[in-house]
């Protein structure tokens, strides 16, 4: 069975740094497209951040210059760097990820999710 483990949330200031990771484990599988995103009281799930298997990456508006999206294939694991973060980035930031399993099967899956909270 597929799953995505994350890790890296916390508490941290204004200013202050995260890097967030996302494992696929399981049987072997192929991972496509994986992403990072959040969700907060108040608004609907946004994306964040997305990258192809080949490494094409995109950004929400809100965090280009700050955020940087990267994989590891090979460990079939995605980070999230997050750098400069400013209380508005306070959510819960969920894993995302498109996955071909060894039968053959695409099927979307997602993390638990972890919270990033940014408040001094």
């Amino acid at each position: 069975q597929v799953q995505l483990v994350e890790s890296g949330g916390g508490l941290v200031q204004p200013g202050g740094s995260l890097r967030l990771s996302c494992a696929a484990t399981g049987s072997p599988f192929r991972v496509n497209d994986m992403g990072w995103y959040r969700r907060t009281p108040g608004n609907q799930r946004e994306l964040v951040a997305s990258i192809s298997t080949g490494g094409d990456t995109y950004y929400a508006d809100s965090v280009k210059g700050r955020f940087t999206i990267s994989r590891d294939n090979a460990q079939k694991t995605a980070y999230l760097q997050m750098n400069g973060l400013k209380p508005e980035d306070t959510a819960v930031y969920s894993c995302n990820a498109d996955v071909i399993t060894d039968y053959g099967t695409r099927a979307v899956y997602w993390g638990q999710g972890t919270q990033v909270t940014v408040s001094s």
